[in-house]
């Protein structure tokens, strides 16, 4: 027939209809709140990806995405700011201080670009 399988209900059959599985992806901060954005604010793109069933591979991509942005941009900064492993050893307070400075501005750089967009 046409593939689809149905289940009778009193007199009615309806059809079997469940979006396609896929494999559970773990999920980071960042996958969930792309999840949270679509959501709320593209409802149409979250049920597109949901229903064709690449919903945990989109999340998956767009976490590891973030991550491997999110190391390269707090390296070329750090670099670019002079903040080495010898301020590190010299003043550690300083360093803590200026890293979660850098953290947070790429952090605030990869949410408006990528997750946020």
């Amino acid at each position: 027939m046409n593939g689809i399988t149905y289940t009778r209900q009193g007199d009615y059959n309806l059809p079997n209809l469940l979006p396609p599985q896929e494999p559970e992806a773990p999920s980071g901060k960042y996958a969930l709140l792309r999840k949270k954005f679509l959501k709320e604010h593209r409802r149409i793109t979250y049920t597109n990806l949901l229903t064709s069933g690449q919903l945990s591979s989109h999340l998956a991509e767009i976490e590891q995405t973030a991550q491997r942005q999110m190391e390269q941009m707090v390296t070329q900064m750090a670099k670019e700011n002079g903040v080495t492993e010898e301020l590190k050893e010299r003043d550690p307070m300083k360093w803590v201080g200026l890293m979660n400075n850098l953290q947070n501005a790429a952090e605030e750089i990869i949410l408006k670009e990528l997750i946020y967009n």
